[in-house]
């Protein structure tokens, strides 16, 4: 993790720190009050008990002849009792008293303690001493002379249940120092996780979706990691997919601007042809014997010329938009081959070139459209008799590929040659190598575009071989089987991209 991170890290470990020990505070003040609370009762009903048991046993002694008639002797059994000691007569009177004078001490009767042991029952109360001025525990069993008192003061009891207290409370913080020490270790197990989980969604808003997530388990942080990165994967998905149709929005968009570019210089030159020479005549040299039949001439070609651009671009484009028919069957492709080098061995003639057909040593079959075969062969014919000098050689001829279930259609030819980095652009639209020459020679540029189309729409590949000065042939390949092309659009689509 980086810097950030870490910090993140840290702020994490100390608010859960925070909250594991405020969480301890409250639990060992909620112990601190109830253990408090149940010592203090406790402490004080045994007291209690203690007492009652001390005071029986002195009625006892009381009964059986005991004086406490004197304060010497009142104050000795009080030191042994560890409280202060009061007899009372059955009128209410104090008779002794082992922490006061008796005789300015209030009658007795109506407290609830003596209440009771003057009926002949143990009694105990808790109050203020209107005496001393302290709060007492007061127990009073019945004697022959009327009550006897044992009280102690609540101070001393307090100051026992505070010291258990404070035990306690050092017992129960020691008892914590495991829990801390796990505390510490969890918190800083979830805080270095939650760091990561948090650093990983900042990569994810700033973008970078290839980070990933180590999973350490199956717990809830577990799948909330493994949710991220599915998260993570998705948006990569997505992110790869919109580059890609980005980059083909560019591509089209270039594609298209070039093709109109391209159609516009296209046109812009036979056009303007026809209309000068349109106007020259107009303007009196049609009554010029010398000149008027070669500028319609001019004007003838070029008319031509727009025509066959006019074709071309409407073939390639029904190509490309999928509106080509198609009529798929199994041919003999000599016999296309043939038909097609029949057609253009007059142009090759008159051009003196030599144009041949190269049968294959046994019948080969492809099951494509003969038409657009035919097309595609007449296209690659027609270029190689434009760049082939005269007394060169072209040849047509086709073979079955070796562990391939394809055909493959060569026109090799004598010509001039293409230059090697010129290749990877040659079935582009509109692409010449020598524009010049190839305006020179008629060609609209679209030849090639729409052989590498025509191809791959009956599920074959187009490629070219060439060195300059030397020649180049043409390779096409055909499939020998139905690849279902008529129907399977998908396969159509996949073929067919520019």
């Amino acid at each position: 993790m980086g810097k950030k991170a870490s910090v993140m890290t840290g702020k994490i470990f100390f608010k859960l720190i925070g909250a594991v020990l405020c969480l301890l505070v409250v639990a060992l003040g909620a112990v601190d009050y109830l253990a408090t609370r149940i010592v203090e009762n406790t402490y004080q009903e045994t007291l209690e008990r203690e007492l009652f048991d001390k005071g029986a046993m002195l009625a006892l002694a009381l009964d059986q002849g005991l004086n406490l008639g004197s304060e010497e002797t009142v104050r000795a059994f009080a030191g042994g009792t560890r409280g202060r000691l009061t007899l009372i007569a059955r009128d209410g009177r104090v008779l002794s008293d082992s922490g006061a004078a008796t005789g300015h001490m209030e009658n007795h009767r109506g407290r609830p303690e003596i209440e009771s042991a003057l009926a002949g029952k143990a009694g105990s109360a808790r109050r203020k001493s209107t005496t001393m001025g302290v709060d007492f525990l007061y127990v009073a069993v019945p004697v022959k002379e009327g009550a006897l008192r044992i009280a102690v003061p609540l101070a001393e009891i307090q100051g026992q249940v505070n010291t258990i207290r404070k035990r306690m409370l050092a017992s129960t913080a020691l008892a914590f120092i495991p829990a801390i020490l796990l505390a510490l270790w969890f918190a800083r197990l979830v805080a270095r996780r939650l760091g990561s989980i948090i650093d990983y969604a900042a990569q994810l808003a700033r973008g970078n979706f290839h980070a990933r997530l180590e999973r350490t388990g199956t717990d809830e942080l577990g799948r909330l990691e493994r949710k991220l990165n599915e998260t993570g994967e998705k948006l990569e998905g997505m992110f790869q997919e919109l580059e890609r149709e980005h980059a083909e929005l560019e591509k089209v968009e270039r594609v298209r601007k070039d093709f109109v570019i391209n159609v516009s210089h296209e046109l812009r030159t036979p056009l303007a042809s026809i209309q000068g020479y349109t106007e020259t005549l107009l303007d009196g040299a049609i009554h010029d014997p010398n000149h008027n039949v070669r500028f319609l001439q001019i004007i003838r070609q070029n008319a031509e010329r727009l025509a066959n651009l006019t074709a071309d671009l409407l073939t390639l484009s029904r190509v490309e938009l999928k509106q080509q028919k198609f009529s798929f069957a199994s041919y003999n492709v000599d016999r296309v081959l043939e038909n097609t080098v029949d057609s253009m061995t007059p142009l090759a003639t008159r051009k003196n070139i030599t144009l041949t057909h190269a049968p294959a040593s046994e019948p080969v079959e492809a099951f494509c459209d003969s038409e657009a075969v035919n097309q595609v062969v007449t296209n690659l014919v027609d270029n190689a008799l434009k760049y082939t000098p005269d007394g060169g050689e072209i040849t047509v001829a086709a073979r079955l590929l070796t562990g391939a279930k394809q055909v493959e259609v060569s026109v090799r030819d004598t010509g001039i040659g293409i230059p090697s980095e010129e290749l990877p652009r040659l079935f582009e639209r509109f692409y010449r190598v020598d524009k010049a020459r190839s305006r020179e020679l008629g060609g609209t540029g679209l030849g090639l575009s729409i052989v590498k189309h025509l191809v791959r729409a009956q599920g074959g590949d187009v490629r070219v071989e060439s060195a300059l000065g030397k020649g180049s042939v043409f390779l096409f390949t055909l499939p020998v089987e139905d690849l279902g092309m008529s129907e399977d659009s998908d396969i159509r689509a996949q073929l067919t991209v520019p």
